[in-house]
């Protein structure tokens, strides 16, 4: 019974990578890529970021109307700038729709504008995330990181039974024994160590997707797990009054505060809003915290802290932070050497696959036809249909397809 299970998972672990692995190989070589952003686009975006200083710079309050009076979306946010020698970066729009706008404090003048949806590493970054085909290509992605779980699980079981040659099994491939095991020892081992950390790759994978993204952002909206409205400001208001403090004087705040990373101050929406002072912190999430000022008056109206953030927005926001590397130099070296391990056992794959396959076969592994799949394994099929809506579509397809093909054959017969 346990041959008989085996042969079925390594059926159906040959399928799933004879239909994602193209795409696997792709996203492996993609994510790596683009682990490199910052240090290919800080030389092209220097001349923009960075400034001369000479003299006295002009207050914040006047580089932000020159700000609202060059962009043609007025800007929602201010990055507070880290030195002397730094453009004032003013923003509007998030992630793939940011336009920043940066201003010379010296000269008065624009040092010029970035786009996030322009450049090399934006491609890089579509074609990673959505094979740049849009949606559709989203939910290919989807669909092969949903296989890509199937993969890893199979690929355990299969891997663990097999390791006969005792713990040199577990890291030496075999040398001596021909091309063929030589690729599958490569693509054996390599899976079984990356494995782990390749669950938690995809975990940090799938909150950009459609479908699971979608479900999930739907289930910290229910459980009100996610952030908190007044993170962003929601539901806090200034006091109106005749004065009004300067964006100078929220700059000052912000200073005073700090605060680690990257610090933004949001504006106020309408007049009755709020400055909002936050800071980005990669390397320590847990570090991240938000202020909340009166426009008028200057006083702070509220400061929260990352405890204050869902659980389930925390645990995700950990997981993407990790999926791009950006908790330090050991985590981005971690990603860099997931990626390149992944592309090699997929190379690997493919040769053992090729040098398996008969000429006029798939070289997909024979099951026997007594063999029934258990009640264990139908139940962990449906609740990964369940979590990942997209495979078990692919799954209810595969069955019908299964079904009606045997119907089909036993008709021929008769």
């Amino acid at each position: 019974m346990k041959y008989k299970l085996n042969q079925w998972l390594w059926k159906w672990h040959v399928i799933a990578g004879m239909v994602s692995l193209p795409i696997v190989l792709l996203l492996s070589i993609t994510g790596g890529i683009y682990l490199f952003k910052v240090d290919y686009e800080a030389p092209i975006q220097q001349s923009t970021k960075q400034v001369v200083p000479m003299g006295t710079a002009i207050p914040y309050q006047q580089q932000w109307e020159i700000a609202k009076s060059s962009m043609t979306k007025k800007p929602s946010a201010m990055v507070v700038p880290e030195g002397p020698d730094h453009a004032t970066e003013f923003f509007s729009g998030r992630f793939g729709h940011k336009t920043s706008f940066f201003v010379d404090p010296y000269t008065a003048k624009t040092s010029g504008t970035i786009r996030a949806d322009e450049g090399l590493m934006y491609k890089v970054r579509k074609l990673h995330g959505e094979l740049l085909l849009g949606g559709f290509g989203t939910k290919i992605v989807e669909l092969v990181a949903s296989w890509m779980l199937v993969l890893i699980l199979t690929g355990l079981f299969i891997f663990w039974p097999a390791r006969q040659r005792g713990i040199q099994g577990f890291f030496i491939p075999r040398i001596a024994n021909g091309k063929r095991l030589f690729f599958r020892d490569i693509h054996a081992i390599g899976g079984f160590w990356v494995s782990g950390l390749l669950l938690l790759v995809l975990a940090g994978a799938f909150p950009w997707t459609d479908v699971v993204g979608g479900n999930f952002k739907n289930l910290q909206k229910w459980t009100g797990t996610g952030f908190p409205k007044s993170w962003n400001g929601i539901g806090i208001a200034s006091e109106p009054s005749d004065t009004s403090v300067t964006l100078d004087d929220i700059v000052a705040k912000a200073n005073d505060l700090n605060l680690p990373g990257e610090i933004t101050i949001s504006f106020p929406k309408g007049k009755n809003g709020v400055y909002s002072v936050g800071n980005t912190y990669y390397p320590e999430l847990d570090k991240q915290q938000k202020f909340h000022f009166d426009r008028y008056s200057g006083a702070q109206l509220l400061h929260q802290q990352w405890a204050d953030v869902g659980v389930l927005m925390r645990d995700r926001m950990w997981v993407m932070a990790f999926h791009q590397g950006q908790f330090g130099p050991w985590n981005w070296y971690l990603m860099l050497g997931i990626a390149v391990l992944l592309t090699a056992i997929s190379i690997s794959a493919i040769f053992s696959y090729l040098l398996r396959k008969k000429k006029g076969s798939w070289g997909i592994p024979k099951v026997p036809k007594s063999f029934t799949v258990g009640y264990g394994i139908v139940f962990i099929l449906i609740l990964l249909g369940v979590v990942l809506p997209l495979f078990g579509g692919s799954l209810v397809l595969i069955a019908l397809y299964t079904k009606l093909g045997s119907r089909g054959t036993a008709a021929l017969k008769e």
